[in-house]
């Protein structure tokens, strides 16, 4: 079975540290193409910023699992090499900004001491497998899904299947039929269940694929309803294979893994995922599922709720967990922001307590979890002191906001400024309501919902108005998301767009008007459904009207300056790099990499980097011809078409497509990836000629 190491064991992460600050250098000195470095560095965790010069780091947390010592490691961090603040996402990894990209090596290199990682964290790969802060604790959860997402992080990073594709790929874990963790909106999406088969109990998952968020929301579909835990991998790994050789890689707004199943169907999907098996390394993948370790308490203790602001805390931010006599507390942390000292200081008040399960969600907040009843008033108390003890976690207060213009290239509003106004609203005219769980709400600064504006009950989208032939800040305003639990849920609608600074009195509209006519027990979701949208429509109207536009409007919030629509580059989805030099540059690579396999006896780790290495030269001289290259297995066809008669083909093979795809019919033997690598030479060769001859060199 596949072995992993640490960041801190693993000899390959001491390579690649030192292979990102060569490539550094190299790029500095234009002996690597920009487009060629973005892609590597992206795949590092170092993602472009909206401010010239500096760089955003993203920190992988494998679904939001952290200890103290990864904290302080973190905080220290970004005290050194960033601005001593910590960004909690909403796929619970951990962000710092405005880092020097001389920097980022040695970062990376004092993370890995303390097993963080930035691997994988940005780019065209499987990004950080998010997974219920709940996991292990929650009183109704058929078990812990914790090992599986571990297995599954392990098992995926560096892996070659997923280095290079069209797009990202999103994995979630939910703790219960609940689905806190939105199966319904990820490329593979888990929720754990047990079935009775021949009188046995056995552990698997209910499995939803193709999800996805952005300008075009997509529910996922159920690939199995109930799929054995030792066979989650070995389907995972079949999927992204699919996705790797016929997802798009062109248009980067078609190019995610919904827009492959809307193409082949939930069915074809899964018979191309099939026909990967034989290929596999592994048939079946056992996960050992093992339940956390706790010390059994003695004595339950009875808390004292005669202080009215503890009580209120308590039963809005402290959850019982099924360990007798152990609790979650979740922290709310405003626009997922928790600055450096801040968080040392909630290690020591942790380290007195004897506390170190924590994790990140992807509500932007913390959580402190196995926390013994006796300590809960001590903690809370040492919250309060630390300014972390506002109540409303994941209530109606807890508002989710992605970094907008504040840092993001793809930014066209100031989710965070809207956010900070929001809130402010909340805590002077709602305070009663702040830990409500009716109602959330989600903003992003542009379509690609990384505030996840699609889920909420009320959401809002950065946008554009023109009034009087100037731009203005605005908000699409989204109502009625709801999760139906079970891998159902229903997306919000886009109901009006509104001038920036009337988004907070459309927050108000709203909520004026559901607790004056809302049904008894009714959620925002249901109220909405029951009115329909023309109601909500006609209801926010009024603020549509741009007839008594006011000179300060032109601004966002919390900006100073009129606003200024200037949307960068973005990097989310990576580059695609069609040069000749270089994609036979990058095919001389995976043949190496291919080698150092063979050499660990990583026959199918071989093989794959083999198979890039083909397609790599193959669109090498494609990309003079104008045929069709968006997808692998287009790449493949096309050059059958066009080079097929021209090239020699090795002993048993009469085509290209033959030669590449024979991996599919053949399991990963020394063998096998013995000849398989070889015959890549004689193609390289070849295909090196024919560039001369296009070249007329």
């Amino acid at each position: 079975m596949k072995s992993f190491r640490t960041e801190l064991e693993n000899p390959v992460v001491e390579e690649e540290i030192l292979e990102l600050g060569q490539k550094i250098a190299l790029y500095k000195n234009g002996k690597i193409d920009e487009d060629r470095f973005k892609s590597l560095r992206l795949a590092r965790g170092v993602y472009g910023q909206r401010q010239p010069g500096v760089q955003m780091v993203r920190i992988k947390i494998p679904y939001g699992s952290l200890n103290r010592k990864k904290l302080a490691r973190i905080a220290d961090v970004s005290d050194e090499y960033a601005t001593g603040n910590l960004h909690v996402t909403t796929r619970q990894d951990i962000q710092l900004h405005f880092v020097s990209l001389d920097d980022t090596p040695e970062l990376w290199e004092k993370l890995a001491r303390d097993e963080v990682t930035m691997r994988e964290a940005c780019g065209n790969t499987v990004r950080n497998i998010t997974g219920s802060h709940l996991a292990g604790v929650h009183p109704k959860e058929a078990f812990d899904i914790s090992p599986y997402a571990q297995k599954t992080f392990e098992y995926l990073v560096r892996n070659p299947i997923c280095q290079e594709m069209g797009r990202k790929f999103k994995i979630s874990f939910s703790a219960t039929e609940e689905d806190d963790y939105y199966s319904y909106i990820h490329d593979i999406g888990v929720i754990p269940v047990i079935q009775e088969i021949d009188g046995e109990e056995q552990r698997g998952f209910k499995v939803m694929i193709g999800g996805g968020l952005g300008a075009q929301p997509n529910h996922s579909e159920v690939a199995h309803e109930f799929l054995p835990t030792d066979q989650l991998i070995p389907f995972a790994e079949s999927l992204i294979r699919v996705f790797d050789r016929y997802g798009e890689r062109d248009r980067r707004h078609k190019a995610r893994m919904k827009f492959l199943i809307k193409d082949l169907g939930r069915d074809g999907l899964m018979e191309l995922a099939s026909e990967q098996r034989k290929a596999l390394p592994f048939q079946s993948y056992p996960i050992e599922g093992t339940e956390q370790s706790y010390e059994e308490l003695q004595e339950i203790h009875s808390f004292d709720f005669s202080d009215e602001s503890f009580k209120t805390w308590f039963e809005a931010n402290v959850f019982t967990q099924k360990q007798e006599g152990y609790f979650s507390v979740g922290i709310k942390l405003h626009n997922g922001d928790i600055s450096s000292n801040t968080s040392r200081d909630l290690i020591k008040v942790l380290e007195e307590i004897n506390v170190d399960d924590i994790r990140t969600t992807i509500q932007q907040n913390l959580v402190l979890r196995f926390v013994k009843g006796s300590d809960v008033r001590k903690l809370y108390d040492a919250l309060v002191e630390l300014n972390l003890a506002e109540v409303g976690f994941e209530g109606l207060a807890d508002i989710i906001a992605c970094p907008g213009t504040d840092t993001c290239n793809l930014g066209i509003a100031s989710s965070m400024g809207l956010a900070t106004r929001l809130t402010d609203v909340l805590k002077k005219e709602y305070r009663h309501l702040a830990a409500t769980k009716d109602i959330d709400i989600k903003i992003s600064g542009c379509m690609n919902a990384c505030g996840q504006h699609n889920l909420a009950a009320i959401g809002f989208q950065g946008m554009t108005i023109k009034v009087n032939k100037k731009v203005a800040p605005a908000a699409q305003v989204l109502l009625g998301g709801i999760n139906e639990g079970n891998g159902n849920g229903k997306f919000a609608d886009k109901v009006i767009k509104v001038p920036a600074k009337k988004a907070d009195d459309a927050l108000r509209y709203l909520l004026n008007d559901y607790y004056t006519n809302k049904n008894e027990g009714e959620r925002y979701g249901e109220y909405y459904e029951r009115l329909g949208k023309d109601y909500f429509y006609q209801l926010l109207k009024p603020l549509s009207d741009t007839t008594d536009f006011q000179e300060e409007w032109y601004q966002d919030w919390g900006r100073e300056k009129d606003y200024v629509k200037a949307i960068g580059v973005g990097e989310c989805a990576g580059v695609v790099v069609d040069l000749t030099i270089t994609l036979i540059e990058e095919a001389n690579e995976r043949l190496e990499k291919a080698v150092k396999c063979m050499w660990q006896e990583k026959y199918s780790d071989a093989i794959y980097h083999a198979y890039t290495a083909y397609i790599h030269l193959a669109k090498s001289i494609l990309i003079h011809t104008d045929e069709k290259l968006n997808t692998q297995s287009k790449i493949i066809k096309a050059f059958d078409k066009c080079y097929g008669n021209d090239f020699k083909w090795p002993a048993n093979y009469s085509s290209f497509e033959e030669l590449v795809l024979c991996m599919k019919e053949n399991e990963p033997t020394e063998a096998f990836a013995t000849a398989y690598l070889k015959n890549v030479d004689t193609i390289k060769e070849q295909v090196i000629e024919q560039h001369k001859v296009l070249t007329n060199e």
